[in-house]
């Protein structure tokens, strides 16, 4: 994908538009710098791997700021970094499954809040009554929130992996 740095069809302009929504609005969101929002976006819509040099033009962004960007998208778990067969340039794509790894990053994560949490209740014995009962609140909204998490990832894998067996024309429930 290329986007023209002017003018251009309505269908550009639909894309330039989604994009710039991502930088605000999924950027914002996931705690990401617009850039990687917007870089998310250009992915996204991207129907080939692209280069870093190439999401430079796409972006209008300095090899450093994609570099950092890609990155941040990598560890969110929505791109993917690789090779081409027969290249020796890295090209980044959007991941078929995105969402899944975007939800693994976000369980990840809360799973080592979690462990935090539950080392500073053990830690707390000592602490005050109020104090004791904050840590253990601390900890049990963690608990929830990981218990739920996984949940959705699993509910979530297997409704997305339903998703892409079903003929395009399936009915759904």
């Amino acid at each position: 994908m290329s986007l023209p740095a002017e003018g251009g069809s309505d269908e550009h302009d639909g894309e330039s538009s989604l994009i710039e929504d991502f930088g605000a609005y999924i950027g914002r969101a996931m705690g990401w710098p617009p850039m990687a929002g917007r870089a998310a976006g250009v992915l996204m819509l991207s129907e080939t791997p692209l280069t870093s040099a190439q999401l430079q033009e796409a972006l209008n962004a300095s090899k450093g700021s994609v570099s950092e960007t890609t990155r941040v998208l990598i560890t969110s778990g929505t791109v993917e970094r690789f090779k081409e067969a027969g290249s020796r340039q890295f090209v980044y794509r959007w991941r078929e499954d995105a969402w899944i790894g975007c939800l693994q990053h976000q369980l990840d994560q809360t799973t080592q809040l979690l462990t935090m949490a539950e080392n500073n209740y053990a830690r707390g014995a000592a602490f005050s009554p109020t104090q004791q009962a904050r840590l253990k609140q601390m900890r049990d909204y963690y608990r929830f929130i990981v218990r739920r998490l996984d949940d959705l990832l699993t509910e979530y894998t297997a409704q997305w992996r339903e998703d892409r067996s079903a003929p395009e024309d399936a009915p759904r429930e």
